[in-house]
């Protein structure tokens, strides 16, 4: 870490996610290794993914794929950083994600997943792969319903290329402790569900929470917590 980077706006900001993610973990009464911190970096330049990588931020997300691929190969001497695809996940763009990125948050439907199997290249590790469940039914939003979620993870457990590692949701926003939790709480349960009928699986993974309700999030046993603006600013407009 250089000394200007220490001192500068994204290392202050970061520090305080930080700061505000093992204060969530103490007051939940969890270990502080408990959660991890995924930086959003959606829409930013590589030049700040590269600031926070040496301050010693090594996760990143994304939400579009031809701006990560630039990143990507812009920061391709880092080779520790791991990229996670956080976004809607079209058809025509799953050779790409399957090809460049170690996690996926967003599969929610059981064609997206036979595509990320057969396009992930053999000499690369499984793809880490969460589930994303529309955990308060909506309209617009993507996600498997609770009721379809068992099919889905049965179906994506028998592709050899994936491994299922949880599930991910984006709630409804809401105001009030008790009501950011109420969600995180179904999407806790349905993953202990989940581990209860598939137990041979490593269902270790919850992606929620973000910059507004990551306490809420970690009360409820979250285990990737996904925040952008707390760390990078108000997020610019997709090229």
């Amino acid at each position: 870490m250089t000394a200007s980077s220490a001192s500068s706006p994204l290392a202050a900001s970061l520090a305080a996610v930080r700061s505000r993610l093992a204060e969530a973990l103490n007051e939940a009464g969890r270990p502080a290794s408990d959660a991890r911190l995924l930086a959003v970096s959606k829409t930013k330049p590589a030049a700040l993914v590269r600031e926070a990588w040496h301050l010693g931020q090594r996760e990143f997300g994304e939400n579009y794929v031809q701006e990560a691929l630039e990143k990507q190969a812009e920061l391709a001497d880092l080779d520790d950083i791991v990229w996670h695809f956080i976004g809607p996940l079209q058809s025509n763009k799953t050779r790409d994600v399957a090809e460049h990125f170690a996690w996926v948050h967003s599969v929610d439907r059981a064609k997206i997943a036979r595509r990320l199997n057969d396009q992930r290249p053999e000499g690369m590790p499984p793809l880490e792969i969460c589930l994303q469940v529309n955990i308060s039914d909506e309209a617009s939003k993507s996600g498997v319903s609770l009721a379809e979620l068992p099919a889905l993870a049965e179906a994506v457990l028998q592709l050899p290329r994936l491994r299922l590692r949880g599930l991910m949701a984006i709630p409804a926003p809401a105001e009030g402790m008790a009501a950011q939790r109420a969600p995180f709480a179904r999407l806790r349960e349905a993953l202990e569900a989940l581990r209860e009928r598939f137990p041979e699986a490593p269902l270790d993974t919850l992606s929620m929470g973000m910059t507004g309700d990551l306490e809420a999030a970690v009360q409820e046993g979250a285990t990737l917590v996904r925040v952008g603006t707390a760390i990078f600013g108000e997020r610019e407009p997709p090229r």
